[in-house]
């Protein structure tokens, strides 16, 4: 099923979820249509916050689905550590139109439960590893705009009032 993806500044986007506590039926067929909306709005990542579910998880496919084992779901994910800095273009399903470069770590190892509970580790770098950190960002309450510098993050908050107002948000 195809979840509605919430917008900023819908409030949803701004709380840290909850931890994920329950691995079950229910739990597996809400990954499986997160990664249908994330799939359907042409996405790399989608973290529950979007689809107006404060939770502690997210999938990723760096793929878009043309490759079935680069699908990752990490649930209560943390980030361990990072090292390095990159600064690279980003957007998001939440932000639709705003695209804007932001400085994250250009290597970073995470901790994460599977659908079925179970604690792994991972290392990502480049785009995976600004994903992971993109993706984690929503599950802790914070958002891209404000990793962007004042003047970008002003800029984008203008256009989104103006389409707001033309009704195009």
């Amino acid at each position: 099923m195809n979840l509605k993806i919430v917008k900023y500044p819908d409030p949803v986007l701004a709380r840290p979820g909850e931890p994920v506590t329950e691995f079950n039926a229910e739990l597996r067929q809400f990954v499986a249509d997160m990664f249908e909306t994330m799939y359907a709005g042409q996405g790399i990542g989608l973290a529950a916050p979007q689809v107006g579910v404060s939770k502690r998880l997210l999938v990723i496919d760096l793929s878009m689905g043309k490759d079935p084992k680069d699908k990752l779901v990490l649930i209560n994910p943390e980030i361990i550590v990072s090292e390095g800095r990159q600064y690279e273009e980003e957007g998001c399903l939440s932000f639709p139109e705003i695209r804007e470069k932001v400085v994250r770590a250009a290597k970073v190892r995470i901790r994460a439960q599977d659908e079925k509970g179970k604690w792994f580790e991972m290392d990502g770098d480049d785009l995976l590893a600004r994903c992971f950190q993109h993706e984690i960002d929503h599950v802790d309450g914070m958002l891209f705009i404000f990793r962007m510098s004042a003047l970008k993050r002003d800029l984008s908050l203008r256009k989104i009032r103006k389409m707001q107002r033309d009704g195009e948000w």
